[in-house]
């Protein structure tokens, strides 16, 4: 008589954070993740969908060892949500709000590959080249966040790029050290070059004048797509309008607190209190333009 071999479970990286250590850092972002005028359940899949976003930029950005191979086990787990049961808890939060809310895995794939770019790419020379990077690294969360809140019509989708490419090019501007650090430039080298600068410069402490008007010119453009991308609150009610207009809020008090540092980012990432943030909703709500979507 033979006998079948044993199902063979993969086990889960050492190398990955503790899921509540993962979850935590949604305290430190520069919009709140899942506000608490949504209902719980929006909240939560919300949290599943910053869960997932956040285990994979742990893979790419943090963790020890061999990232592109803890990219290749979270795209297993992915597999697994769709068809099967994946096996690490954020995963498997993932996959309840895959199937209730019907998201489909084009964005959540891209999330992975934004991270396997990472691996290769330490440099972009255009602003398109960063502008496509984002297409991958942000925007797909913006979508994702819409199959929870509304419809995801053309116009939204549209509206909630040009957002999410800005708060993607924010979080740039603020981490110049942090990703320096890292050994990735995310300012265009021909911004650089534009501006006289050089890569060392802005390492420099404090930044040099040209630094400090290059990342003007930065934060100008970074708030011009931001305020283009505006009218997706218009386009939304109730609650989820309010959730939106904090992104919207978040990402342009983050742009003001680098503004007041004068545009010197050498020392850490300037950043918005909870309260600024708050007071900013208001206007966000009120500036607010849009139909129906």
């Amino acid at each position: 008589m033979t006998t079948s071999a044993p199902v063979q479970t993969e086990s889960l990286p050492v190398a990955l954070p503790a899921p509540d250590a993962i979850m935590d850092r949604a305290a430190g972002e520069n919009f709140p993740v899942a506000s608490r005028l949504l209902p719980r359940r929006q909240r939560d899949h919300l949290l599943a969908i910053y869960g997932f976003a956040r285990l994979v930029d742990e893979a790419g950005d943090e963790a020890a060892g061999d990232r592109d191979a803890l990219l290749d086990f979270i795209e297993r787990e992915l597999d697994r949500v769709f068809a099967g049961q994946p096996r690490h808890p954020l995963m498997r939060s993932l996959a309840a709000t895959v199937r209730a809310r019907d998201l489909p895995r084009a964005p959540l794939e891209a999330l992975i590959e934004a991270n396997r770019q990472d691996q290769r790419v330490r440099a972009y020379e255009t602003f398109a080249e960063l502008e496509a990077y984002c297409a991958l690294s942000a925007n797909p969360v913006g979508r994702l966040v819409l199959h929870v809140l509304a419809e995801p019509t053309p116009r939204r989708v549209a509206l909630s790029d040009r957002i999410c490419t800005a708060l993607q090019l924010t979080e740039h501007w603020q981490d110049i050290a942090e990703d320096l650090g890292r050994g990735r430039i995310y300012v265009p080298s021909e911004d650089l070059r534009r501006f006289g600068c050089s890569p060392a410069d802005l390492a420099d402490r404090p930044a040099p004048d040209r630094v400090r008007e290059l990342l003007r010119f930065e934060v100008t453009r970074a708030r011009e797509i931001l305020e283009a991308g505006a009218p997706l609150v218009g386009s939304l009610g109730g609650r989820p309008r309010i959730a939106v207009a904090a992104f919207v809020a978040g990402g342009r008090t983050a742009l003001t607190a680098i503004e007041r540092s004068g545009y010197d980012v050498s020392y850490g990432a300037p950043r918005a209190s909870r309260r600024t943030r708050i007071v900013a909703l208001v206007p966000a709500l009120m500036r607010a333009r849009g139909g129906s979507g």
